[in-house]
């Protein structure tokens, strides 16, 4: 089931703790493009189904990437990518984004996705896999 784009933004901008839903916006499009770079196949193809279409066009189109890149690079990516951001600052729009994306995958899908990220990535999107 796709998820209403209002209520995904509305839910990022609630989870960042952004003043504007511009802000909320911002960060969704660039962790969504960063990590439809990482992710292929049927997998990023469900998980598009569920976004919002602008935020699905994103996810489908990505940033390019030479290779998976793990968490702490994830971030410093997010960073490079938004105007004003630090790698601290990083670690809440990722988090704000991914978490409201889980919600939206589900959790078999959500377990799909993880399969395709290096380790590590369970806990930018809020949910903690057992090893």
């Amino acid at each position: 089931m796709t998820v209403q784009r209002e209520a995904f933004l509305h839910r990022v901008k609630e989870r960042g703790k952004y003043g504007t839903e511009q802000e909320a916006k911002r960060a969704a499009r660039v962790v969504l493009a960063l990590l439809g770079a990482h992710l292929f196949g049927e997998v990023r193809a469900q998980l598009a189904a569920r976004l919002p279409e602008g935020f699905a066009l994103i996810l489908l189109n990505p940033l390019q990437s030479a290779e998976p890149l793990p968490p702490e690079r994830f971030l410093r990516a997010t960073a490079a990518w938004i105007e004003g951001a630090t790698e601290r600052t990083a670690v809440w729009d990722v988090s704000a984004v991914l978490s409201t994306v889980a919600d939206a995958a589900g959790d078999d899908l959500l377990g799909q996705i993880l399969l395709q990220l290096p380790a590590g990535y369970d806990l930018l999107f809020g949910r903690l896999q057992p090893t």
